[in-house]
């Protein structure tokens, strides 16, 4: 089957949230893939910088074969093995104490927004959090809200309420901001969606000194960035 026959099936089935190029991928290997015709491409995407592993290695192909043999799915109703130990391995390689799996870099970001409102209402009571113009959070209704860019909100009015913008690399508009209503700062420490932006050396720590003066929290969205990859 060539790739005009499955795009328009596709089209057809498929709900275009996306606009999606006009290839039709089926097989890859390493940092390579080839499309349905059988032309190869040089993978320079990664699953928006997030799979950084590549395609197909023996060693990934083999763990998943067996798990699958073993146990495909379950809830977190119960307690799986290898969950506990991918946590352990990445709270012993990084600051945290635990870790929080989920699907999705949205996910993540919705995830930080309600552990951060929580927190605060605990604590502080404030609500609102403060992220970047042109900033890009995800594609849920609280993301997007949180996302500093127009064109991915237009259509989803009303938005909720307790999100507000400042510039990106700015430290006096940031703290300009912070009132009693902040309970946390969004920030990428590299804005990707938003242009491949890199901020001044000081402006991560002068967040961070900003957000401990004032009390409030910081999230770093380093889903497209990569957790410690940016050094």
């Amino acid at each position: 089957m060539k790739t005009e026959e499955l795009i328009a099936r596709g089209d057809k089935s498929v709900m275009g949230t996306y606009r999606r190029f006009p290839v039709v991928l089926v097989k890859g290997e390493g940092p390579r893939v080839w499309d349905v015709d059988g032309k190869e491409y040089l993978d320079f995407v990664a699953g928006i910088a997030v799979c950084a592993l590549g395609h197909c290695h023996p060693a990934v192909t083999a763990a998943i074969k067996a798990q699958a043999e073993r146990l495909v799915h379950v809830s977190n109703l119960y307690y799986i093995e290898p969950q506990i130990v991918l946590a352990e391995m990445l709270t012993e390689r990084s600051f945290a104490d635990q870790v929080f799996f989920c699907n999705s870099g949205a996910e993540a970001n919705e995830g930080a927004i309600k552990l951060a409102r929580k927190y605060a209402k605990e604590h502080q009571g404030g609500y609102e959090l403060i992220t970047m113009h042109n900033s890009f959070h995800g594609r849920t209704l609280a993301t997007i809200t949180a996302t500093g860019q127009e064109k991915f909100q237009k259509g989803f009015e009303p938005l909720p309420d307790g999100f507000r913008y400042v510039p990106f690399d700015d430290l006096g508009a940031l703290e300009a901001a912070v009132s009693e209503r902040t309970c946390a700062v969004m920030v990428e420490p590299i804005q990707a969606e938003g242009g491949i932006k890199v901020p001044a050396a000081d402006y991560l720590k002068g967040v961070r000194e900003i957000c401990d003066r004032k009390g409030v929290l910081l999230i770093l969205d380093e889903v497209q960035v990569g957790m410690g990859r940016t050094g």
